[in-house]
């Protein structure tokens, strides 16, 4: 075998999508077969999705040459990756933590979609999922009707063949009455004389036009913790585009959502981001996708809702009033939670509540954005998320919590319960009568 390949980092090392190296094939493709062999030696994430048992068993097939993998070898690796990031936090080689090596595992996998959107252009598929507000917008228009195709085994069938949906994949449902369009009838609750905290809501295109429970509720404990609200125009944050390679699109996402709040970051809100998916693009992404002063700011007044209350809990502002409990949760971990490096402060905000106990599932549940949904990698997901499965249900629980919506959907599909989010069980607790009442499904419009 020849030498070995050089673990330091190439010329064409980049993350950055404003660079042009970043666009050049040849010079990423060195970079790939550099990550490649280093995780090839190390194999700390074996066990943590299918990207790394593929790329470790392909290699070993080449005797351990990296550089006899073909293009559709190391494609695979590619394909099988769902950006869960949590080899990133067990990476020791990362430029988080300053090493040499500068080994950025997800950012790799991005560049690689972005690459190959960018020669071979983005499929229907991926334009489809990667713009959820258009698809929100024209199914909350005849929800009964959206509702009904997902469900209808004919139609899913279509959708199979046509897009590459999977017949089996439970989708999110359509609501009659969306997040923005309760709040246009409600309204927010009128603001403090001296607020706690200002915190501009984030509510996500799930909760918008799926499932707005949560949202509801955050208004709820926001408002029960002496905060103004206010709810600013706002797109999807980006990610799906992101995940599908189209950068431009993610981009332009990012642009609108930071033009509209920015000038309320200057005015000292924080932007309470509902999804950790969401809060990770936020935090993480914008500032490298626009590359600027006002992304960066942006970025860092953005948090995870339970993030922001923890604060208060720390000035001893955390309004701990609770009149009921859930006794038992099952708390599901989501995997972008963990990548923010906040700790887990929906966890700890529950264990607040008098009489409960939290079991924490720390596995992931291979949903991850749209990779699930995908007829590929349907079937494949499930397996993998049958680490947080299993823990789920044995856990034995009186309610399910998860902070991610799609993690909850995919939850619910193999136990068949629907997890709450870790803020409608705070809002709940704090309502004398909170749990007395079954826990409710998310109601579809029929």
């Amino acid at each position: 075998m020849s030498s070995r390949i050089q673990a330091r980092p190439t010329d064409a090392l980049t993350y950055d999508p404003n660079e042009p190296k970043y666009w050049d094939r040849a010079g990423f493709e060195s970079e790939q077969l550099r990550i490649y062999d280093i995780c090839h030696g190390c194999r700390l994430c074996f066990n943590l999705c299918p990207s790394f048992p593929a790329l470790f068993d392909a290699i070993d097939a080449k005797g351990d040459d990296v550089r006899q993998l073909s293009a559709q070898e190391r494609q695979r690796v590619v394909d099988l990756c769902y950006e869960c990031r949590l080899c990133y936090l067990r990476c020791p080689y990362t430029p988080r933590d300053n090493h040499e090596f500068q080994l950025d595992f997800p950012q790799l996998i991005q560049r690689a979609k972005a690459i190959d959107a960018q020669q071979n252009g983005i499929g229907l598929r991926e334009r489809m999922l990667g713009d959820p507000d258009l698809l929100g917008r024209l199914s909350s228009k005849a929800p009964w009707l959206a509702n009904w195709a997902n469900r209808n085994p004919l139609q899913r069938l279509i959708l199979e063949k046509t897009i590459g949906i999977h017949r089996d994949k439970k989708l999110p449902e359509f609501v009659s009455e969306t997040f923005e369009r309760w709040v246009s009838r409600h309204g927010l609750p009128a603001a403090p004389a001296q607020p706690s905290e200002k915190i501009a809501l984030f509510h996500t295109c799930i909760l918008n036009f799926n499932n707005p429970a949560p949202a509801k509720a955050a208004v709820e404990v926001f408002a029960r913790n002496n905060c103004a609200l206010t709810c600013p125009k706002q797109n999807c944050c980006g990610m799906p585009a992101l995940d599908g390679g189209n950068i431009e699109f993610a981009r332009q996402e990012a642009q609108a959502n930071i033009s509209s709040m920015l000038p309320l970051v200057k005015q000292g809100w924080r932007i309470a981001a509902m999804n950790p998916t969401c809060a990770l693009m936020m935090k993480e992404e914008y500032p490298r996708l626009i590359g600027t002063a006002e992304a960066r700011t942006f970025a860092a007044a953005v948090g995870d809702p339970h993030e922001l209350l923890y604060e208060l809990r720390r000035k001893d502002l955390f309004n701990r009033e609770f009149r009921s409990t859930p006794e038992s949760i099952a708390y599901h971990i989501p995997c972008h939670l963990k990548a923010q490096n906040i700790g887990l402060r929906s966890r700890d905000l529950m264990r607040l509540i008098p009489g409960v106990q939290v079991t924490g599932v720390d596995a992931c549940c291979a949903h991850d954005g749209t990779w699930a949904m995908k007829k590929e990698y349907f079937e494949l997901s499930m397996k993998w998320g049958e680490k947080a499965f299993g823990p789920m249900r044995e856990a034995g629980a009186r309610v399910m919590a998860t902070d991610c919506s799609l993690a909850a959907i995919q939850i619910e599909q193999a136990t068949g319960v629907r997890p709450m989010h870790p803020i409608e069980i705070l809002a709940r607790a704090y309502r004398p009568d909170g749990f007395e009442r079954p826990v409710p499904e998310v109601k579809a419009a029929e």
